[in-house]
């Protein structure tokens, strides 16, 4: 049993640093691959994940209850975010016996605020990857996707489902090659790009781009990142001496084939403080930092 227990505590270690799931869901058969309830259901496993997940916010919440009781009892009404967490916390763990997930409740906005320090498990956004054979996915049909999809708009209204095949990318990994000509052959392709930028979308996270004459990289940052903040993640001076941004899309470079024809076509922006970095931007900072002289 211990390594059982093990297993998932690593499990739920990593659940918990994580700040969304993708949910497995298996809807392949494979003799060679056994299950552990000896046969496959998707939806079966799906409800044994998250009950899993909503004890062990139970037991955490139940701990957390007990420790800011005694802050509540000692301070009554004076301390008002200690009495706020504590009620919120009660209201959040009797939802959670009810087998009702965190991230599916109706919360006030200090409600909000009072359960997002806890990282519960049942909080973090999810997105379900359905696990097809390589046949299965390739003719885009298997008898759970429908179920499943049903099953999804009841349980967890507006989820995104993401079919893929765990063999098939597999394959692409040990042989690029011959996979890429199986890719072609069969009029199909990968779907590990679009799991990663759901995956993005899902944490509220986007890229823009700095070009150099012998680099290109990919900054990550929050949606809604404003110019001067995005040039932070470059380098604090950029940010605190953020002049303007010199902005054009990843899709007009695509097209139009170099930064000239992007400035010629009018597609290359001067940008101010205000601007909000979009997914795809890629940007140039100008800014101006002077030292201060020492007294």
């Amino acid at each position: 049993k211990l390594p059982a227990f093990k297993q998932w505590y690593q499990r739920r270690v990593a659940i918990t640093a994580g700040d969304a799931i993708f949910s497995m869901m298996r809807v392949f058969e494979d003799p060679d691959v056994t299950h552990v309830d000896g046969d496959v259901d998707p939806i079966r496993d799906t409800e044994t994940i998250f009950e899993e997940l909503r004890l062990k916010d139970i037991e955490y919440l139940e701990k957390q209850i007990e420790k800011v009781h005694k802050v509540v009892a000692r301070m009554g009404d004076k301390d008002k975010a200690a009495k706020l967490e504590y009620e919120t916390m009660i209201k959040c763990r009797d939802l959670l016996k009810e087998g009702k997930d965190a991230r599916k409740c109706k919360w006030a906005n200090k409600e909000i605020e009072a359960l997002n320090k806890h990282l519960l498990l049942t909080s973090k956004p999810v997105i379900y990857l359905i696990n097809m054979s390589i046949k299965d996915y390739i003719k885009k049909k298997n008898k759970w996707l429908i179920k499943i999809k049903q099953y999804l708009d009841e349980a967890d209204p507006g989820a995104i489902m993401i079919p893929f095949s765990g063999a098939l990318e597999q394959r692409l990994l040990d042989e690029p090659e011959e996979a890429k000509q199986f890719l072609e052959e069969n009029k199909t392709q990968s779907n590990l790009d679009k799991i990663i930028v759901t995956g993005f979308k899902a944490l509220g996270l986007q890229y823009f781009f700095t070009v150099g004459t012998d680099e290109v990289r990919a900054w990550t940052i929050p949606r809604k990142t404003k110019a001067p903040q995005a040039a932070g993640k470059i380098h604090t001076d950029m940010e605190r001496g953020f002049v303007k941004a010199e902005v054009y899309k990843y899709t007009d470079i695509k097209e139009l084939g170099n930064e000239t024809a992007v400035k010629n076509a009018g597609r290359y922006k001067m940008e101010g403080k205000n601007y909000e970095v979009q997914d795809g931007d890629i940007i140039n900072i100008k800014f101006n930092v002077t030292t201060e002289k020492k007294k």
